[in-house]
């Protein structure tokens, strides 16, 4: 009989921070042990080669982008289920080289105590002729959200 492993939200916690530490850090083995094989990340439409599949493309696109963006990330609000393998998150992107930054949320499911799917979506589209993608008078700063990146 196989036994199942249960997880705490403590510990999904914990691991998406780790994923968003392996991210800021280009870090591909942090990458990859954060998520299952078959992991697959999908992303809204207008973004060239989505959704990525498999825990080695996402480490190296997030890769990509640190190296060519100078992308970081910022956690602002995150929740996790107290009964099921699933969270929800929202975000800042930043992208240092350009001085921009996209606002968005974010969907996990969990499988093995491992990150199996994420689906994201954008505060709003990305408008190249904005410094910050984020909701139109939300009150960023007074709700606590980071204004730049770490």
């Amino acid at each position: 009989m196989t036994e199942v492993t249960t997880y705490s939200p403590e510990y999904y916690e914990a691991l998406i921070r780790r994923y968003f530490d392996a991210c800021n850090a280009a870090s591909y083995n942090g990458l990859v042990s954060s998520f299952t094989e078959d992991a697959v990340h999908y992303f809204p439409a207008g973004l060239p080669d989505v959704p990525w599949r498999s825990s080695d493309t996402i480490a190296k696109k997030w890769i990509w982008c640190v190296d060519n963006l100078g992308s970081q990330w910022t956690i602002e609000r995150i929740i996790i289920s107290h009964n099921k393998p699933e969270a929800m998150i929202e975000w800042t992107h930043w992208k240092n080289k350009s001085g921009t930054a996209l606002r968005g949320a974010e969907w996990y499911d969990f499988r093995d105590g491992k990150i199996s799917e994420i689906r994201a979506y954008y505060a709003s589209s990305a408008d190249k002729d904005v410094a910050i993608n984020e909701l139109v008078d939300f009150d960023y700063a007074g709700r606590g959200y980071h204004l730049s990146s770490i």
